[in-house]
């Protein structure tokens, strides 16, 4: 009995000890405390090797960073909004930060922990985006960085196979072998974030463009041509960041807090 206590104990103590906030609050106030069992370093890590084999079969594909162009106006945008990002994360902006361009007809783009962004030339071309429309997905892909969502799902499955382990302990079953390494990627490369996940980035992203300049009037337009795309079958970025009244509603009940800011930033 002592024996199932301490495991209890000590599981117990692990889930209060890793539970902070990846993020300051900024002018939209985005931090709650967050379920962080897995480290950041070690999740980074785990992204440069997907980020970098991602890259190495687009182009052996000859699909990686195929119109310049387009990857110009990427970077661009980037490199205004990297800098806000202190606003929310300290050490981010020291992040080593990195912007490609998959040919490709898929609506989809991503940022992996650490700044490993990731666009599909179809988003771009398909949705005709402007560059604060650019801004708008960079910012949101961003803040889904900056606040650790995939360390955070990476998290929720490590206290989920704890609470198995204590329980086949307890049960006398012994222990199974956790499949921890593929709940991380698909945190990393497939992720479906929660619709509070969802929430969260498109407060913070709204905030990041802002600040760098870019008119978060185009959140609303981005997200009418997300609508749009999906009724005609848009998959990809449009699967796992389903778009709706209530999402353009958010976005406009926060102009009133991040116009201030555009405007601020355009003097």
């Amino acid at each position: 009995m002592k024996k199932y206590f301490v495991l209890l104990t000590v599981a117990t103590a692990l889930l209060l000890a890793a539970c902070a906030s990846s993020t300051e609050g900024g002018a939209v106030g985005a931090s709650r405390p967050q379920l962080l069992l897995v480290s950041s370093a070690e999740l980074e890590q785990m992204a440069v090797q997907s980020y970098n084999k991602l890259k190495a079969d687009a182009a052996a594909k000859g699909v990686l960073n195929t119109d310049a162009a387009m990857l110009t106006r990427l970077r661009a945008v980037a490199a205004r909004i990297q800098p806000q990002t202190a606003v929310f994360r300290a050490d981010a902006p020291r992040w080593q930060w990195e912007v490609n361009l998959i040919t490709s007809e898929q609506i989809n783009a991503f940022c992996m922990p650490g700044g490993k962004i990731m666009f599909y030339t179809g988003l771009v071309r398909r949705l005709n985006l402007s560059d604060d429309e650019i801004a708008v997905v960079m910012g949101h892909e961003i803040a889904h960085a900056l606040r650790e969502h995939s360390r955070e799902q990476v998290s929720q499955a490590v206290a989920a196979q704890t609470a198995i382990g204590i329980g086949t302990q307890l049960l006398g079953l012994g222990g199974g072998t956790s499949q921890l390494t593929g709940a991380a990627y698909e945190a990393l490369v497939a992720t479906r974030f929660s619709r509070s996940h969802e929430n969260e980035s498109d407060r913070i992203g709204l905030e990041l463009m802002a600040r760098a300049g870019y008119n978060p009037q185009a959140g609303v337009t981005l997200w009418q041509k997300m609508t749009s795309a999906g009724s005609a079958g848009g998959g990809g970025f449009l699967s796992s960041h389903p778009s709706d009244s209530s999402r353009v509603a958010q976005i406009q009940a926060l102009l009133p807090t991040v116009m201030p800011l555009y405007q601020a930033a355009r003097r």
